[in-house]
């Protein structure tokens, strides 16, 4: 798809705390809230690719519990995520077909953005997509990936398509306003506005206790995420997801969550 027909592309990445509840389980009224921004971006001829977490979660949701044991994390991922997954595009084909909006699923290991035909093949997907106003939605395809193949993380994903299509920016929405000089429940702790590329950000990193299903991101990954993306010119966002309009207000330059970029 050339810029003359899309003025903008957008890579909006949702990671599985902004889109489930405290039981772990997938809220449908935050993913519509999602669905209808890109609708409102598309009206304005701006294309958004979803990079979606939450086939984990819908899986374990789908089976309850495992009917035979599987003692490796990493399998015990793979049938999870295979169950998920469609549950996760049937929820978002509803959604997207209500606001008569096409959707498609993207799915991706790390070979594939290697350089070579695999990344060729992957750029021809994303641009075929788009050119045909479809909106990709994509994730990591966790039931084929190999231990040393796959991302670190969504976060991780949604950079490396950000930069196979030349997007002119990053979303990254999580579940809390963006990253603070202390932790994020403490009152003295203030939102960073703005970050660039080359700052340092050890200090305001906070470790993640996140469980089985929820999700292998952290404030640490998506920093470096960010400051990797902003250092290719692709400004990036750490937002929360659950804000009302966050993405629209985001791509109308309003001031929410922390902004990075190159300089």
């Amino acid at each position: 798809m050339s810029a003359k027909t899309h003025k903008k592309r957008v890579v909006i990445k949702v990671g599985t705390n902004v889109m489930t509840n405290r039981d772990n389980r997938i809220v449908q009224p935050i993913l519509k809230k999602l669905v209808e921004q890109i609708a409102v971006l598309y009206e304005r001829d701006i294309m958004a690719v979803l990079v979606s977490s939450g086939s984990a979660i819908a899986g374990k949701e789908v089976m309850g519990k495992l009917q035979v044991p599987i003692e490796d994390k990493a399998t015990r991922r793979q049938v999870f995520s295979a169950v998920g997954q469609p549950r996760m595009m049937r929820h978002y084909y509803s959604i997207f077909h209500d606001y008569g909006m096409r959707c498609a699923q993207v799915l991706a290991t790390k070979r594939d953005f290697a350089p070579g035909k695999h990344r060729e093949n992957m750029i021809n997907c994303y641009e075929a997509l788009l050119e045909q106003g479809i909106i990709p939605i994509a994730n990591e395809d966790d039931a084929v990936s190999l231990s040393m193949s796959m991302f670190t993380d969504n976060d991780e994903l949604a950079s490396l398509v950000a930069e196979l299509i030349n997007a002119d920016m990053l979303i990254l929405l999580t579940d809390t306003d963006g990253v603070f000089n202390g932790h994020p429940d403490d009152e003295d702790s203030d939102l960073i506005k703005h970050l660039k590329a080359d700052q340092s950000v050890k200090e305001f990193i906070q470790e993640s206790n996140k469980g089985e299903g929820e999700g292998r991101g952290g404030m640490e990954s998506k920093l470096g995420v960010a400051q990797k993306a902003a250092k290719k010119d692709i400004p990036t966002f750490i937002a929360n997801g659950k804000w009302d309009n966050v993405i629209v207000d985001i791509v109308d330059g309003k001031e929410v969550g922390t902004r990075v970029t190159k300089s």
